[in-house]
């Protein structure tokens, strides 16, 4: 018998077989992206979003050495707490595995899953990308070049350099559409000033999008970009990004994004908090239409 280390709970496997509308959802954001209680609070609003729109919600995230597609209250608790638990992007999952860790998944690890579980959409708050340098680069970009599916975010986060992480998207084949916006979202913000390659104005037309790269054989994901519902200041943002770039200049690797993350919320007096919450719930109920309008 062969041993896989993916286990579907039974509310997604049997939305799998039924070809029902699912929306995996990444949980560094849970684990490493916010503090606590609003850890907890993200993951309640984004799953109450998906199921309002019909979908089924698959949070994904690794316990004990298992990738559990679905997770329980008690593994949500365990990731919110963050004790013991890692940060694990795509290249940390065999070490994850093989060493039975617990972790929060990026959008890279969690475009994998989808890969080998048939899950087509996924919503997160914001992607990795270029950091100012250009030297630490997220790997979610090749993750974002090398799988087929639609990743629901509001941009890249803030804290990165916007402009070389669209030019990398578009040099590795990555289409980049607004869901109604001409500009690209940079996650609090709702205008980074960039352009889109292309617009959008409904589910259905994503999906339209999405199933004609699938049809042409081409890799790559569709990188739908719903700008924030509840918008900081662009002005505003700069100067919170820059006092938490000092806050956190000593930090490296993959622990920066999320200390620059909290040392941001911190400093805006929970108020980028706030508007994170809210758009990782617009992003889930955009996913979980997209997912219907893709017939599962």
């Amino acid at each position: 018998m062969s041993y896989s280390p993916i286990v579907l709970s039974p509310e997604v496997q049997a939305a799998l077989e039924g070809r029902r509308p699912i929306v995996a959802l990444e949980t560094s954001v849970i684990a490493q992206g916010l503090p606590q209680p609003a850890n907890r609070e993200a993951a309640a609003r984004m799953e109450a979003a998906v199921r309002a729109a019909g979908a089924v919600p698959a949070l994904v995230g690794v316990i004990k050495g298992v990738i559990r597609v679905g997770l329980t209250p008690e593994d949500l608790d365990r990731l919110a707490r963050g004790e013991g638990v890692v940060k694990v992007a795509r290249r940390d999952l065999p070490a994850a595995v093989a060493l039975s860790e617990t972790g929060g998944t990026t959008v890279s690890a969690v475009l994998h899953v989808c890969t080998m579980t048939g899950i087509a959409v996924l919503a997160t708050g914001g992607i990795g990308g270029v950091h100012p340098g250009g030297v630490d680069v997220s790997e979610d970009l090749a993750a974002l070049a090398a799988t087929s599916a639609v990743v629901v975010c509001s941009g890249a986060k803030s804290i990165l350099d916007l402009e070389a992480t669209v030019e990398r998207l578009e040099s590795w084949g990555v289409v980049l559409a607004g869901f109604g916006v001409d500009e690209l979202p940079a996650f609090y913000t709702a205008s980074s000033g960039l352009p889109v390659q292309r617009r959008v104005d409904s589910p259905a037309e994503a999906a339209r999008l999405f199933r004609a790269a699938r049809s042409l054989g081409l890799p790559g994901a569709l990188l739908l970009a719903v700008p924030p519902p509840d918008p900081v200041a662009a002005d505003e943002v700069a100067a919170i990004v820059a006092a938490a770039e000092r806050d956190a200049a000593d930090v490296r690797g993959s622990a920066r994004t999320p200390a620059l993350l909290a040392a941001a919320g911190r400093l805006s007096a929970g108020r980028l908090i706030a508007a994170n919450l809210a758009l990782l719930e617009r992003n889930a109920a955009v996913a979980a239409e997209v997912a219907h309008a893709l017939g599962g």
